[in-house]
């Protein structure tokens, strides 16, 4: 029997969140130095599955663990990982460490700074206190369901971790928010408690539908099988084989159940509006993990559940959801432009960024979904980097908005400088890895949907209008008072910032290592859709005198073409 390396890989973070969360409530310094131990050793099982995996082997999955588990259901404990899982595994696993780092001293204590009847918010909160050893177990307990949705093959399996993570997230959020806010301690608890509430209501609605066609999933394989059964590989085996006939209604039916869900983690237009206010209560870190970590969780499942359960809903849905995509992108990079906060603009741009990741994965194009899978890393690294030093910037002011900000580069040059490259990497500058991925996600759209592709374009104008506004009104300009004695970056934060821009560097020139995984798993999900890269064909038209000459048709499928 071979080694469990999926089950370890989840194990570990679910096993240091138990050990954190039991540290004394005095050894703080004890809690924070376990959490960071455990994320490392599952950095380290991740680089493990990176460097076995093979790409294009035989199979689907590769590392692959089946155990029965609820017998009389058909539920199984079932792993697995194709490229695509593998790339996001890797990027969960880099970006933990960082977050515990960054977020070393976001529930620390706060120091008693002002007397109870001054008046001022550090009076009203000088009692507050925050379980320093929950943070990071909560942290953890996060990295271990994301990595488990990551690699579960079995629906039911999914959908349990699916839906857990939103219980450490909610605690998270409306627990341990930001303290950088300029209406004391009460009203930041309101808002706190605001957008926690608002995104698990937001989830657990998605999730709820999703379960209802999780088992209405279960009931057609019940009925035409014999059996019922989650596994995904041998639902779309059945289905490939003609074994398994789900009728147009019911197909699209189970199809809008899983794709809501998945939109409501994404998140998608018009689905999005929890997303601004977590990022925008929840400290720095806990805003990475929301937007580079969890919600990826729904793209990905995009791929791995929605195309290759439901091939012909998802080609009927198509056009619907490249127009909500669409919209998202402009619309979250409209909204990124007029926002006065900092934290709120990165939410919004990722909005438009997410609307990338779904127009590449529905263009159902090599280059589209290749592109996809690439934005779900990269932007996961450069928002990283750039929400990451954004909450620095803010911890040394206690301010997140723009119009406090001013000359910061002259005082603090190392802080502006990385600020300046996660601002360059989000609007996608050639030379950084998001360019590639949102390169290809363009042509792999203009390829099958040249009006789309075009219009999406203009998410790239305005990405590169609010960042550099940001930067120039934060960063330029005159030095306001208040920022004088603003310090740089401290050794512990270029720890945290210096690796995620040198991997903006590298994949940005060298993006080969990243391809070479998920491409086969895109040709694969492919298949399964039944679709094929759209190929000019070249119509051959008759002159005087028998000459022919060619000229290039409108794209067409391959098939079309022959």
């Amino acid at each position: 029997m071979s080694f469990p390396l999926l089950t370890a890989t989840a194990a570990v973070p679910a096993i240091g969140a138990i050990a954190t969360a039991a540290v004394p409530a005095a050894k703080r310094t004890v809690a924070k130095w376990l959490a960071l131990a455990f994320s490392l050793v599952t950095f380290a099982l991740a680089l493990v599955i990176a460097f076995r995996f093979v790409p294009g082997a035989k199979g689907p999955y590769q590392f692959t663990e089946s155990h029965a588990w609820i017998r009389d259901f058909g539920v199984r404990y079932e792993l697995g990982v194709d490229g695509i899982a593998v790339a996001l595994i890797a990027l969960t696993a880099l970006l933990i460490p960082f977050v515990i780092l960054a977020g070393w001293h976001d529930a620390d204590p706060l120091e008693e700074t002002a007397a109870p009847d001054s008046g001022s918010a550090a009076g009203n909160r000088r009692n507050s206190w925050r379980p320093t050893q929950g943070f990071f177990a909560l942290i953890l307990a996060v990295e271990a369901m994301v990595i488990l949705s990551f690699e579960a093959t079995d629906v039911f399996v999914f959908y349990i971790f699916f839906e857990a993570m939103l219980i450490p997230m909610y605690f998270l959020i409306g627990g341990f928010g930001d303290r950088a806010h300029v209406h004391g301690e009460e009203q930041a608890a309101t808002q706190r408690s605001y957008a926690a509430v608002k995104f698990l209501l937001y989830n657990l609605v998605g999730g709820l539908i999703m379960l209802a066609a999780v088992i209405g999933l279960y009931a057609v394989t019940a009925d035409q099988l014999g059996t019922g059964t989650f596994s995904l590989q041998q639902i779309v085996e059945a289905r490939a084989a003609g074994k398994l006939e789900l009728g147009t209604g019911t197909e699209r039916l189970l199809f809008l159940g899983f794709f809501f869900a998945f939109a409501v983690k994404a998140p998608l237009w018009p689905l999005h509006t929890w997303l601004p206010n977590a990022m925008g209560e929840a400290t720095a870190p806990v805003a990475v993990l929301i937007t580079a970590v969890v919600d990826k969780v729904g793209t990905f499942a995009m791929l791995r559940f929605c195309l290759q359960l439901f091939p012909g809903a998802s080609r009927w849905a198509t056009p619907a959801i490249l127009v909500l995509a669409l919209i998202s992108i402009v619309y979250g990079a409209l909204l990124a432009v007029g926002q006065r906060d900092i934290k709120r603009l990165i939410a919004y741009a990722s909005i438009s960024h997410f609307g990338f990741i779904i127009l590449g994965i529905f263009a159902m194009t090599t280059q589209g979904q290749g592109g996809a899978t690439l934005y779900m890393v990269n932007h996961g690294i450069s928002t990283a980097a750039l929400m990451l030093v954004a909450g620095f910037l803010i911890s040394r002011r206690g301010s997140r908005l723009i119009a406090d900000y001013g000359g910061v580069q002259k005082v603090a040059p190392v802080l502006a400088g990385t600020f300046l490259v996660g601002g360059l990497a989000t609007l996608s500058l050639p030379g950084l890895a998001p360019f590639v991925s949102e390169f290809l996600v363009l042509v792999g759209t203009f390829s099958r949907y040249p009006v789309i592709g075009i219009i999406a374009t203009l998410g790239i104008v305005l990405a590169a209008l609010y960042v550099l506004v940001l930067y120039q009104r934060t960063m330029t300009g005159p030095v306001k008072a208040e920022v004088r004695s603003m310090p740089d970056l401290r050794v512990r934060e270029l720890v945290v910032v210096a690796p995620l821009i040198a991997l903006l560097l590298f994949l940005g020139v060298y993006p080969k290592p990243l391809t070479d995984i998920v491409n086969p798993a895109v040709g694969h999900t492919l298949s399964v859709v039944d679709k094929k890269d759209p190929k000019p064909a070249v119509q051959v038209d008759a002159v005087p005198g028998g000459a022919r000459h060619g000229h290039a048709a409108p794209d067409q499928d391959v098939e079309a073409a022959k």
